[in-house]
């Protein structure tokens, strides 16, 4: 059954075109609440089908889209759009993103020469799209501009999403002090240019060896320094220095061609908007990390770490900001968040392992990768249909027997682990990263939570893997760390 999304869609591509699609594919969740699916038809053509349920969010894109293709800015074209349905249809720009690429392909230090030269293009775009004539900012959502207001929900982002969760302690008015002034001193420079906002590896579609920018619903009015702040900041890209270096010397030199440039003022609010953009994405992983739990995010943290510091020892002498750099240092000398590094560090198989109930959604992996595995435990004879068994899940003993007896379950969770074998050892053997397998039942508490407690059990004693198990319904996460 089509779920409403879908359905508008699909009315969308039938009266833009006047044909039904060969398929169409639900694309994996990022992020945002937004929900895209591929169309295929006509053999083989394909287009992007958009639903958004923030009609403001949705015009700001459409609208933003229609002026940076009339100054030329390679972004997806829009073929059609239903905005009281709040779907439209782009241009598809396929799969490969420039983080992709970068991840695929770096296998050291060293940035490989197509790839700086993605990086390159990038910048130069970036450019012109900062740049670009006529735009119209009434359309910005939520603000025109990048403002104190801004500023400021961004920095309260971080305080109560990172250093709260993370229990970072603070001074509440010395650290509002310090986000004030940072501000007040950021607002000096020029802020009268577009601001990408979200402008990063992940925003950059490669297609046909050229770039492409996506995902620009969220800009506004502002400083240069931001977006170039961001690409090169970006925490999963992790781009050494040198060559991170050589990228803001070429951003100077190509945005000398067009401006006067003051390249030590310009240098010294970059590294105070590179300061500020960090502190932003640290709030978002600690939202969707800490707080949804969610696994990619979680990944991002030791990445955010390396960044803070490096910079920090630029920005201190700019600036005096006391209580900041004594959260600053806490955060980079805090032993609990120094552990997610060792995801990072081992270079193993990740694998996820979840229990959900069916009536509360499937899963959504957050990360590139799209999800896995998903087990329906619904045919297995269910202790939850007994009162004794009512209050307890699947993690306790008079559940673990009462699923020990039962034929169909045996068989059930002996064909997972075979299934289970040959992907894991094929994906060691491809030297892949990520695995997921989730068990589903209709209340996410007996017989989910069993086969995933077993299944997670049964890798960690036959493989050297990093496992993550989370039983989402009883809100419990562990890991073999």
């Amino acid at each position: 059954m089509k779920n409403l999304k879908e359905k508008n869609i699909l009315n969308l591509f039938s009266n833009t075109f006047n044909i039904s699609p060969d398929k169409i594919v639900q694309l994996a969740l990022s992020g945002s609440d937004r929900v895209y699916f591929r169309i295929f038809y006509d053999n083989n053509k394909t287009c992007i089908g958009a639903y958004n349920f923030d009609d403001k969010e949705n015009i700001a894109f459409i609208e933003f889209t229609k002026s940076f293709l009339k100054n030329n800015i390679k972004v997806p074209k829009i073929i059609a759009e239903d905005l009281k349905n709040k779907v439209y249809l782009l241009e598809d720009l396929g799969n490969t993103t420039l983080l992709d690429i970068l991840l695929q392909e770096r296998k050291t230090e060293n940035i490989p020469d197509k790839i700086a030269e993605y990086y390159k293009r990038s910048l130069s775009q970036l450019i012109e799209l900062q740049l670009a004539k006529n735009i119209n900012y009434k359309y910005c959502y939520p603000r025109q501009s990048f403002d104190k207001q801004s500023m400021i929900w961004d920095l309260s982002y971080f305080k109560y999403y990172f250093l709260k969760l993370a229990k970072i302690p603070f001074d509440e008015q010395l650290l509002e002090d310090d986000f004030n002034k940072l501000s007040d001193y950021l607002l000096t420079t020029d802020t009268n240019f577009f601001m990408f906002r979200d402008f990063q590896a992940r925003n950059i579609m490669i297609k046909d060896e050229d770039v492409y920018f996506i995902d620009y619903q969220g800009g506004r009015k502002g400083a240069l320094q931001y977006d170039l702040a961001s690409i090169l900041f970006n925490s999963k890209a992790n781009l050494p220095l040198r060559f991170r270096d050589e990228l803001y010397n070429y951003y100077i030199n190509e945005l000398k061609k067009r401006l006067n440039v003051d390249e030590i003022k310009f240098e010294s609010y970059f590294y105070g908007y590179a300061l500020i953009r960090i502190l932003q994405a640290m709030g978002a992983y600690g939202f969707r990390g800490f707080y949804e739990r969610k696994l990619y995010f979680l990944n991002s943290i030791p990445f955010a770490l390396i960044n803070l510091k490096q910079l920090t020892n630029k920005f201190k002498y700019l600036l005096e900001l006391p209580e900041l750099n004594k959260v600053i240092n806490s955060i980079l000398n805090n032993t609990e968040l120094q552990k997610y590094g060792e995801l990072i560090k081992s270079n193993k198989l990740q694998i996820r392992i979840s229990s959900f109930s069916y009536k509360k959604g499937l899963p959504i992996d957050s990360t590139e990768h799209g999800g896995g595995y998903i087990f329906d435990c619904r045919g297995i004879h269910n202790p939850g249909r007994y009162d004794k068994y009512k209050k307890l899940t699947g993690m306790d003993k008079p559940v673990i027997e009462f699923l020990d007896k039962e034929e169909e379950m045996t068989d059930f969770i002996n064909n997972v682990y075979s299934l289970a074998d040959k992907h894991v050892k094929k994906y060691i053997d491809r030297k892949f990263d990520y695995l997921t397998f989730n068990f589903g039942c209709t209340g996410g508490q007996h017989r989910s939570v069993y086969s995933a407690e077993h299944l997670f059990n049964y890798l960690n004693n036959k493989y050297d893997v990093e496992l993550f198990l989370e039983h989402r319904e009883q809100n419990i996460t562990q890991n073999n760390l």
